[in-house]
């Protein structure tokens, strides 16, 4: 039998993402028995029915009314993971950050839902401006003024099982090519964070349900982009020649091949974030959540090494 509250009515919407997937497993892991995975991208859906067939899962797009609403029916908790990250153009953020939270939050309300963890982004305090950090922006003011009794959690970059872009798109890349470019110096400091401390720091927002407050979730480790890139050549063995290109030119590259793929997954407007020299303070996840995380290297051998799902890669 299930321990007390872990099989209360929770849905996840935009649960076929990289977050959405690795906290199924997780919440699995932890005894829960009522999960309900809403999702759009069809093929990501298909790979969590198949891992998860106990799993109830809604093939939906939260930006158009539908079907989908019924399934916030007796709803104790909604975790509110779907977000536009990366797009050629304005429209997908508002679509997807901003209308389909409209319609997400209207359906809480509606069915009563008792509380909301919402995730959002670190970019909300960046330097940086671009769709997806203007769009979040606004994603995470729509649910504050809500009504809605709600959590908040601010991850900065995040990797670990299942990625198709970020570190899982560049340790997989690295694997395949002889030659690694770096923009720069490579030195550009990042604050990874892995994603199944993330998922543990989720699971007690479920379980405590604080009201109102904003978590700011930060990586433990300090680490220049190159030494990232160094790292998982490391953990994965490969002999990969890493070569400096200049920051200019890098970008005119991204752009170029902007042009010849409708989901690049590393932009332009990603690079100039990648270098604006953001810093971010966090939570102690630790005294806060109770949640230790692993060292960085500990993450990146755990998330591209594992039999289980290191080689499960969703698509962008």
């Amino acid at each position: 039998m299930s321990p007390p509250g872990k099989n209360q009515r929770i849905v996840l919407t935009g649960a076929a993402g990289l977050v959405g997937q690795n906290l199924i497993v997780e919440m699995k892991q932890q005894g829960y028995t009522r999960l309900v995975a809403i999702d759009k991208h069809a093929h990501n859906l298909e790979i969590l029915r198949k891992l998860h067939p106990d799993v109830e899962t809604v093939h939906a797009d939260l930006a158009e009314p539908g079907d989908w609403e019924a399934a916030f029916s007796e709803a104790q908790i909604v975790v509110q993971l779907h977000a536009q990250i990366t797009g050629k153009t304005r429209d997908l953020f508002d679509r997807n950050n901003i209308d389909a939270t409209r319609l997400v939050l209207d359906a809480c309300k509606r069915h009563r839902v008792p509380y909301v963890v919402h995730i959002s982004s670190s970019v909300v305090n960046s330097v940086a401006t671009d769709d997806y950090t203007e769009t979040k922006k606004i994603q995470e003011a729509m649910v504050v003024a809500s009504g809605l009794s709600h959590s908040i959690l601010r991850p900065t970059l995040m990797f670990g099982w299942f990625d198709p872009k970020h570190l899982g798109w560049l340790s997989r890349f690295m694997a395949r090519t002889p030659v690694f470019p770096i923009p720069g110096d490579g030195k550009f400091m990042r604050q990874p964070l892995y994603e199944r401390d993330f998922c543990r720091c989720i699971i007690k927002c479920i379980e405590r349900q604080p009201d109102g407050t904003i978590y700011d979730i930060v990586g433990d480790t300090r680490i220049d982009y190159v030494d990232i890139i160094k790292t998982i050549k490391r953990v994965k063995g490969l002999r990969t020649l890493i070569v400096h290109i200049p920051i200019g030119f890098f970008a005119i590259l991204l752009r170029t091949y902007a042009l010849f793929s409708k989901k690049p997954p590393f932009t332009a407007d990603q690079l100039k974030a990648l270098s604006a020299g953001d810093d971010f303070n966090g939570v102690d996840t630790e005294t806060v959540f109770g949640v230790r995380q692993h060292s960085f290297e500990a993450a990146v051998r755990e998330s591209y090494c594992d039999p289980t799902y290191g080689h499960i890669v969703l698509k962008r």
